[in-house]
């Protein structure tokens, strides 16, 4: 499932040097390339408290629709 600007997303992976863990979820800002993404993670409150670059690889994208099955 492609992954595009504004789309929240979810890591796949700890990253303890940004103080994220797997599972933290973030809104992607920003393409920076193909497949790279700038993603902003932030607390409840709405305080950002990481933005990084992240690879396509280590998302995941959060859907709230059910799967559109082809006709």
């Amino acid at each position: 499932m492609k992954i595009n600007l504004l789309d929240v997303v979810v890591l796949k992976q700890s990253l303890p040097e940004h103080k994220l863990q797997l599972g933290a979820i973030g809104t992607v800002v920003e393409e920076l390339n193909a497949g790279i993404f700038w993603v902003e993670f932030a607390d409840k409150n709405g305080v950002a408290y990481a933005i990084i670059d992240l690879s396509e690889q280590m998302l995941m994208k959060v859907v709230h629709e059910p799967m559109v099955s082809p006709a």
